[in-house]
């Protein structure tokens, strides 16, 4: 597949909100100095401008804004608040997958006015197969229901 196909296969995933895998190494080498000591990219993946990293501490989501792409918005969700997470594979036609992430947004778990709880979609292209991330955080999830009600 030549060079243009490529790009223009990309372009397409991208304009359908599509997030596409992109390696260790390259996010490491563009986004390394937003990690935390110690912290390592577990995998990533990129959306035209956009970026969402997974690593063994949080996922971070790197919204890049304006005509340029100079100006970005960095926002994290530590593995740590994970409460839910929800998939839903592609089906036939142009359906993508995506998975929910459903997380404790306020800054204490155990508060007497109750937590605040927010959602994250990802969406992947039909041809990711979502299922080993939905184990990996799903797991993730499960651990931290069972710590937060012990």
């Amino acid at each position: 597949m030549g060079l243009i196909n490529k790009l223009g296969g990309s372009m397409l995933q991208g304009m359908a909100g599509n997030l596409n895998e992109v390696s260790p190494e390259a996010l490491n080498q563009e986004f390394g100095m937003y990690l935390m000591d110690g912290e390592t990219i577990a995998m990533g993946f990129r959306l035209i401008r956009d970026v969402v990293i997974f690593t063994d501490k949080r996922i971070i989501d790197f919204d890049k804004q304006g005509a340029t792409g100079v100006k970005m918005r960095v926002d994290s969700i530590n593995l740590s608040t994970i409460i839910h997470v929800s998939a839903e594979t592609a089906g036939f036609g142009a359906d993508d997958s995506e998975i929910n992430v459903h997380y404790i947004a306020s800054p204490y778990f155990k508060c007497s006015g109750g937590v605040e709880v927010a959602e994250k979609k990802f969406e992947f292209p039909k041809k990711y197969n979502i299922q080993p991330l939905y184990k990996y955080l799903q797991e993730i999830a499960y651990h931290n229901h069972e710590t937060l009600n012990h």
